[in-house]
This record gives C-alpha cells, sequence and structure tokens, in this order.
C-alpha cells in the first residue's frame, strides 16, 4: 500500500518557495529574489524624477522604449542612503499588481551575487517580528553556505 505523506501548512509552505533565487547585497547583507521574476540586470542609468511618489520611487527609466519604475530598496527598507558605484545596479523584475497583471519595475541594489539553488530544507518559514512589524515581503529565510 502506498504511503500518503500529509504536510503541514509550514511545509507545504517552504516546499513552494524551493528554487533559484539571484542573490543580491543591500547594506552588507544578503538578500534574494526568484529567478523566474528577474528580467534583466542593467547598470545604474538616468531616472527621471516623478512628482508626488513615495520617497523609495526613484522615478522612471526608458528600457529600450518602455517606461519602467524604479525603487531604490535601500529607502524601501529605511536604510541609510549611500553614493552610488560600479556595483550598483537595477534588477528588472516582473511583478504583479492589481489581482494579477503583471509589470515591469526595476529594483536598485548595492550589487548582485550569485543564483542560488534552495531546496525546500534550506528555507525557513518568515518570522513573525510583532505585529507592529510588516514582513510581507519576506517570504522566507534561506541558508546558504552557513549564512543567513
Amino acid at each position: 500500500m502506498p504511503q500518503v505523506e500529509t504536510l503541514t501548512e509550514e511545509q507545504r509552505s517552504t516546499d513552494d518557495l524551493a528554487g533559484m533565487y539571484l542573490t543580491f547585497d543591500l547594506d552588507q547583507e544578503h538578500y534574494g529574489i526568484g529567478i523566474l521574476t528577474v528580467r534583466e540586470i542593467i547598470g545604474i542609468t538616468e531616472i527621471t524624477k516623478v512628482p508626488r511618489t513615495p520617497s523609495f520611487v526613484r522615478g522612471v527609466i526608458n528600457l529600450r522604449g518602455k517606461v519602467i519604475p524604479v525603487i531604490d530598496m535601500r529607502a524601501k527598507f529605511d536604510m541609510d542612503s549611500i553614493e552610488y558605484d560600479k556595483a550598483t545596479c537595477i534588477i528588472v523584475v516582473e511583478a504583479t499588481v492589481d489581482g494579477g497583471r503583471p509589470i515591469e519595475i526595476g529594483v536598485i541594489v548595492d550589487g548582485v551575487d550569485e543564483v542560488l539553488n534552495f531546496t525546500a530544507s534550506d528555507i525557513e518559514p518568515s518570522p513573525s517580528l510583532g505585529a507592529a512589524i510588516d514582513t510581507q515581503f519576506i517570504l522566507g529565510i534561506g541558508k546558504a553556505n552557513d549564512q543567513v
């Protein structure tokens, strides 16, 4: 008789997170974004400011005739701003908004590291940091090369 394995909600959620991630740096910490959402990586280019947008929205860029909004991840995460250097880049990703409508956005990061493959056992669910702290952008905590 075949064995049927019942997964807990926690196991199901980390199983869903397994896969390839592009890792990048912000303020000497490592973050990752699902590689399937990454469209391209470009150097810092001229960004046109857009009035009355949140402070983390740096503006828009023209990428081969397509207007792409650009978000500064340091500002989004309330980190100190720094001068852009040769490692600073924009990761163009596909995101979904308004009930699933796909859009491309650029995110400014300090630098890109590498692509890592995470298994379900490498990922722990996002921690509860308290009701007053918004952790909706944290899908999970990955462990790779003895680092978190």
